[in-house]
């Protein structure tokens, strides 16, 4: 079935609003493939090493896009950017691993980001407007997943699972094969040298495929067997999900449904290498993107694309009205016109498990700025988990005995300049900062400006210390409660109070005649509403997001639950309908 077709408008109630252009035929389902720790090391994107098949074949009648950047180096920022459509620092989800704990006490205390009231996870909106949502199944977005985000996630979760086939499904598949730690060729070891229980490692990675002399190493690297080993290994990683990926893709033919769906591939940031992963030097930031569309001619797109573009462009393809608070653009479907082109796209570091940073980067088609907060700091912080990595032993070795190049030096040092500008097109390792360059001081200028001036538009979370933002979104270290539901039905009926005694009305049961619509609200501002149907014998059934009143007609036992994200999740309430015919 072919994808071009007529766009209507109407208006969908729900707990936030949102305007659906809803297609006279069937909606495009829409497929996320993606992958960790990996810039564009594909066969399509010009990589004569790289062995992938599946995934060339896919760009072969794509969409590639060349310049695509994520806003972190590092996934779980990246992913609460990716899910909500806005940057990680304008939510204060920008420090790495707020639910497993952050350093700002002696004790360190796992946190969820509590991010402004108007702000959803893009699924949310995609189920309201009667999207089949799954993920299967990485979150990582720095707050604890609400139910409801997704229809179902988890290592099972598929489009096959929804019950009516008729159903436009979003479905994500995040392949782990790529990540760093798959990289490491004694993981026991590894985890040893951190100090954590050995057998809780993966196993070893099988023998290379991958010719360690064929792999290109970049010049800050030293040209040994243990960093060619590295290299290599990622390739063989990265060949291994290819064949995940091309699952997908064979499961969409087996399915009948690639003439109706359209496919994304893409990865959280860049290499899982040393100066690669963590870091905004285009390798830690650099990521393909091929977007699949049927019916569509192959094309390369050259434009600056940034990750805040990913939640409205599959809004906008699903013809939803992106949110006016997501700070990218939709690169397709009919709200693309409505937001210019990207003249520069930004990115942040900032805390990293044990360690503190602060640097923000801006970047245009050519020029990349680079500012560091803390220069009185090293580049390579002693990081248990980012350090055990071969290549960087091997360059702690190698720095200590002297025998680094100057090149392979510069990430050494000690110190770092406050500033860092680097021609992209004639420096594409970024390695000669012309900041202090007179030549230059007109580009560093202007990419300073753009950088201030995002800033203060986004409202820069970093330079607020993490405490200080933790109590500020927890008020004395406690994580607010939402308030529990309150469910009206269209017509009186009784009412009790709730069991904390203020404010929670809830229906007492109630008898109907015919049929009740029944409404639900929660007094905790943004604030998403999810219930669930109990049959004879009290056995729940899924999760439903409330996105519109309900009309009942015939006798239901309804539990509901209030959401708000960052929040802990209301008491459940159950309600019994009572409908007669008379």
């Amino acid at each position: 079935m072919s994808l071009r077709i007529l766009f209507m408008l109407l208006f969908v109630g729900c707990a936030n609003e949102v305007r659906v252009v809803a297609p006279i035929l069937e909606r495009p389902n829409i497929v996320w493939i993606s992958a960790e720790d990996m810039g564009p090391r594909l066969g399509s994107y010009g990589d004569t090493v790289a062995n992938t098949p599946h995934l060339d074949s896919l760009a072969a009648r794509s969409t590639r896009y060349t310049r695509v950047f994520t806003t972190a180096g590092v996934c779980s920022p990246s992913r609460a950017a990716i899910i909500t459509g806005m940057h990680q620092v304008s939510l204060g989800a920008h420090h790495m691993r707020t639910l497993s704990g952050a350093p700002f006490a002696p004790d360190p205390t796992p946190y969820s980001v509590v991010p402004p009231h108007y702000v959803k996870t893009f699924t949310e909106y995609l189920r309201a407007a009667g999207y089949y949502t799954t993920n299967n199944v990485k979150e990582d977005y720095q707050f604890e997943t609400p139910v409801t985000a997704w229809d179902e996630s988890s290592s099972n979760a598929h489009w096959r699972n929804r019950r009516d086939t008729d159903q436009p499904f979003f479905s994500v598949f995040n392949f782990t094969t790529t990540h760093e730690s798959r990289i490491w060729p004694a993981p026991s070891a590894a985890f040893e040298m951190m100090g954590l229980p050995s057998d809780r490692a993966h196993d070893p990675p099988d023998p290379l495929s991958t010719d360690p002399t064929a792999v290109a190493v970049p010049p800050y690297f030293p040209d040994t067997p243990v960093v060619r080993r590295d290299i290599a290994q990622q390739y063989d990683n990265i060949s291994k999900m290819d064949v995940q990926a091309g699952t997908i893709l064979a499961q969409l033919e087996e399915d009948g449904l690639t003439e109706n769906t359209i496919v994304f591939f893409w990865s959280d940031h860049g290499d899982g290498l040393p100066r690669h992963k963590r870091w905004l030097y285009d390798s830690g930031l650099h990521v393909p993107l091929i977007i699949y569309t049927p019916g569509q001619m192959p094309a390369i797109n050259d434009a600056l694309i940034s990750f805040l573009d990913l939640a409205p462009t599959v809004l906008s393809m699903a013809g939803i009205e992106p949110p006016f608070h997501m700070q990218g653009r939709a690169l397709a479907g009919p709200f693309s016109g409505h937001t210019s082109a990207t003249e520069y796209v930004y990115a942040a570091r900032d805390r990293f498990d044990e360690q503190y940073d602060m640097v923000r980067a801006v970047r245009d088609t050519r020029f990349k700025y680079i500012r560091n907060y803390r220069p009185e700091k090293p580049y390579v912080l002693r990081m248990a988990y980012a350090n055990v990595m071969p290549t960087m032993q091997e360059l702690f070795k190698l720095d200590q005995a002297g025998e680094l190049t100057e090149v392979q030096s510069l990430w050494m040092r000690t110190r770092r300049p406050v500033h860092e500008l680097y021609d992209t097109d004639s420096d594409p390792h970024e390695v000669n900062n012309l900041a202090y360059d007179p030549a230059f001081q007109g580009e560093l200028m202007r990419m300073q400006k753009a950088l201030d001036d995002w800033i203060s538009k986004v409202g820069d979370w970093g330079f607020k210390s993490e405490h200080d933002m933790v109590e500020w979104m927890w008020n004395d270290g406690k994580q607010p409660i939402t308030s529990a539901p309150i469910i009206l039905p269209r017509a009186t009926a009784h009412t009790a109070i709730g069991s904390d005694g203020v404010n929670d009305l809830i229906v007492d049961g109630g008898d109907f005649v015919g049929s009740v619509t029944v409404t639900m609200y929660s007094e905790t501002q943004g604030a998403s509403i999810t219930y669930a149907f109990v049959d004879e014998n009290g056995n729940e059934g899924d999760w439903l997001l409330f996105s519109e009143p309900l009309t009942l007609t015939k006798t239901s036992r309804i539990r509901t639950k209030a959401v708000r994200y960052g929040y802990k999740e209301s008491d459940v309430n159950e309600t019994e309908f009572r409908i007669t015919n008379s």
